[in-house]
């Protein structure tokens, strides 16, 4: 189908969110499996256990504002449609608060599973999300939007949420 001069191309609505999200959400799910079924070594500390409830529960809330935030305060699909680069609200501290958010929640439950050798896996999630994102969605963006996502990158972080830097 030929596009119209009306019509403009924008990136995708859903874009790779469901290659970055989906491995983490079923790895977390067997990794935790594996560890309580004894198959994964538990290298737990009981002393730390409620502080890691704690923190874990934080990270998982901090995830779900950070994903209600990005997607309804924000009104990213529309943002996409328009071909609008989101740099207000938590895009102003994170490029992808989506990607991130489910980062925080995979995060928040190895924390409330206290085994410390689950914590390898966010140490690869991130990498997987990094890579994944230079060589899609910014290449999408950076042709895009040239200098204006330039700037945006150089006061946002990729993946981690991060106070905006001051100019």
């Amino acid at each position: 189908m030929k596009e119209t001069e009306n019509e403009q191309k924008h990136l995708p609505v859903i874009g790779v969110g469901p290659l970055i999200v989906i491995p983490q959400l079923v790895v977390t799910a067997l990794a935790i499996i594996l560890s309580e079924m004894g198959i994964i070594y538990s290298l737990q500390i009981k002393e730390l256990k409620i502080p890691f409830i704690i923190i874990g529960s934080i990270l998982i809330l901090l995830g779900a504002w950070l994903w209600f935030s990005s997607n309804f305060k924000v009104k990213m699909d529309a943002c996409i449609k328009e071909n609008h680069l989101a740099t207000s609200g938590v895009y102003s501290i994170v490029r992808n608060p989506i990607y991130s958010a489910f980062f925080l929640m995979c995060i928040g439950v190895f924390f409330i599973e206290a085994n410390i050798i689950l914590f390898v896996l966010p140490v690869v999630y991130y990498a997987y999300m990094t890579v994944f994102l230079i060589k899609t969605e910014e290449k999408w963006l950076s042709e895009l939007c040239g200098k204006e996502y330039e700037e945006y990158c150089k006061n946002a972080n990729r993946c981690i949420p991060w106070m905006p830097k001051r100019k």
